[in-house]
């Protein structure tokens, strides 16, 4: 009998570990859903699982793969199915220059460097950046420095691309912008927050705590719920129940 294709994002009891101190345990999520967030307090695990569903780390137990790659084995191959924009665009960029930046992954796929400046061309072009190809990466904002970080994803053609908090310190403006960016993308978006507003009309958001999956469902049911539990812990008297 023929196997049913496997979903775009498929992971299976997913144990992450490192040092013998769980992190995650026991996430299984299998989906082709376009908007999915990933919702939680501090601390409850949700850059782990970025770092997971990325391949940046490998999960100690389970199976990992976007679009039938295992991420964390195959990270030639996992570069041309995932890209992470992480909180901070500091600790993302390595170059000084705009078009170095973006131009790195395409170099790491082992491009030619023809095709390599021509997709830099392209994507800057596409956000109507041209005349930053040059710019000296400290001398911008930092919102425009999360910007020509997710150019940089963008510019590799992922079929996902994972969102850690990515609007954290940025004024309401530039979120309003790259919220407009990300909205328009063709891609899969995954989105981490701890912020369920940021969640609004996804097709699917899980509520992680402690490492594991507490709830799994639509936006609004997943969201209103987190929200309100949240909206207990914030009446709690005792601050020791806050840590998180």
């Amino acid at each position: 009998m023929q196997q049913p294709p496997r979903a775009l994002i498929d992971l299976t009891d997913v144990v992450y570990a490192p040092g013998g101190a769980p992190v995650l345990s026991g996430i299984t999520l299998q989906s082709d859903a376009r908007r999915i967030g990933i919702v939680g307090r501090n601390g409850s695990g949700k850059t782990s699982l970025a770092r997971v569903i990325s391949g940046l780390v490998a999960a100690d137990k389970g199976r990992v793969s976007i679009d039938g790659i295992d991420v964390a084995r195959d990270r030639k191959a996992a570069l041309r199915v995932v890209g992470i924009l992480f909180q901070n665009p500091d600790h993302q960029i390595i170059f000084p220059t705009v078009e170095e930046e973006i131009g790195f992954g395409l170099t790491q796929m082992r491009l030619a460097p023809v095709v390599v400046s021509a997709k830099v061309a392209q994507v800057l072009a596409q956000f109507g950046k041209p005349h930053w190809a040059q710019a000296a990466i400290h001398q911008l904002s930092q919102g425009q420095r999360q910007l020509v970080c997710l150019m940089a994803v963008i510019a590799m053609e992922p079929k996902v691309i994972l969102l850690d908090e990515p609007f954290a310190g940025l004024d309401i403006p530039t979120t309003l912008h790259l919220q407009r960016v990300l909205a328009g993308l063709d891609v899969t978006l995954i989105q981490i927050t701890h912020d369920p507003k940021m969640l609004a009309g996804y097709d699917r958001v899980l509520w992680i705590e402690g490492g594991k999956i507490v709830q799994d469902g639509s936006a609004d049911k997943v969201c209103r719920a987190f929200t309100a539990r949240m909206m207990e812990l914030g009446q709690d008297d005792d601050l020791s129940d806050l840590a998180g």
